[in-house]
């Protein structure tokens, strides 16, 4: 498998013009004040389907050859990644499946049906959801769609980068969520083809902090089972094998934060920029509120990945975060 570079990254935004949105740079002197730095935040969750991931699906699939798309595409996904797959597939007028844990949001599952797309639902604590789309593949036909793993994927998302760096101007630091890493990845490619000086962050729960824990020890690490955390979106528990050869090349550092750093960061984001984010794209914006960063880093780049929560959850985030004020 070959890896992507910012050539790709820059393909992937020509590719993306008219399809994908160009979410804007949002400011808040609310935020500012209250981690003592200028932010600049990222809001993919403004994003078609609710989070980032459109830009890597549409990026992969646009590029299946006739016979590709007639076979249609396979996937497996949390939820973010099923629905970016689904309205790529039915936009290219392709067939999508999409294994997805029986116990994702209700409208993550909800919405990618009703873009189209079957889904097959899984136990994440007793099946292979890999295993069962290659079996798919195996029996029916189709194209596999990592939702990380694969140089297409992580070009898509690198645009995320790629247009807060040109909008934003100089960053001292850019802190993003992630899972498998197909996303900061990218995000990193994006500075290194712009040449600047911005330093790149992954940041994680700290229950499944693997990209962290690898990058210190210099080789992937695996999470034990066991762990939990409320950013659903971000339970991979080891990074990437593609990447992670970009990310440990051209990442600064691993940070991690608490489900209770992102609950405040969640109900932050909704009173100082009127946000709907999820758990999981709300953890960069936990990192920097939370002191993670070292302060050195003033102008930060903060992206918030997606937006697909449910109501009840959000609405309990709130509820609590009133009543602790």
């Amino acid at each position: 498998m070959s890896l992507p570079d910012f050539h790709a990254v820059a393909a992937a935004a020509q590719r993306l013009q008219g399809q994908a949105l160009r979410t804007p740079v949002l400011r808040s002197e609310q935020l500012d004040a209250r981690c003592g730095r200028q932010l600049f935040i990222k809001p993919e969750c403004l994003q078609r389907t609710g989070s980032f991931k459109f830009r890597g699906a549409f990026n992969r699939l646009s590029q299946l050859s006739p016979a590709e798309r007639e076979q249609g595409v396979v996937a497996w996904s949390s939820g973010n990644h099923a629905q970016g797959v689904a309205l790529a597939a039915r936009l290219l007028g392709t067939r999508a499946r999409i294994v997805m844990p029986a116990d994702a949001p209700r409208v993550k599952a909800a919405n990618t049906r009703a873009l189209g797309a079957e889904v097959i639902p899984y136990d994440r604590h007793s099946e292979d959801r890999e295993a069962i789309a290659r079996a798919l593949v195996a029996r029916d036909g189709g194209v596999l769609v990592p939702s990380y793993d694969d140089p297409d994927i992580v070009a898509g998302q690198g645009t995320v980068g790629l247009e807060l760096l040109q909008d934003a101007g100089p960053l001292d630091a850019m802190l993003v969520c992630c899972s498998g890493g197909g996303l900061v990845a990218g995000c990193a490619l994006a500075a290194e083809g712009l040449a600047v000086p911005t330093r790149i962050f992954a940041v994680e729960p700290q229950d499944f902090n693997d990209h962290q824990r690898s990058l210190d020890s210099g080789q992937r690490e695996q999470i034990k089972p066991g762990g939990s955390s409320i950013c659903d979106a971000l339970l991979a528990p080891t990074p990437g094998e593609l990447t992670f050869v970009i990310n440990q090349r051209l990442l600064s550092g691993g940070l991690s934060v608490t489900d209770d750093e992102v609950r405040s960061a969640m109900a932050l984001a909704f009173a100082a920029l009127r946000l709907v984010v999820e758990p999981g794209g709300a953890v960069a914006l936990a990192a920097v509120l939370a002191g993670r960063l070292p302060e050195e880093y003033q102008r930060v780049g903060v992206v918030l990945s997606g937006g697909n929560v449910d109501a009840d959850l959000f609405a309990a985030v709130l509820t609590a975060s009133e009543h602790s004020q």
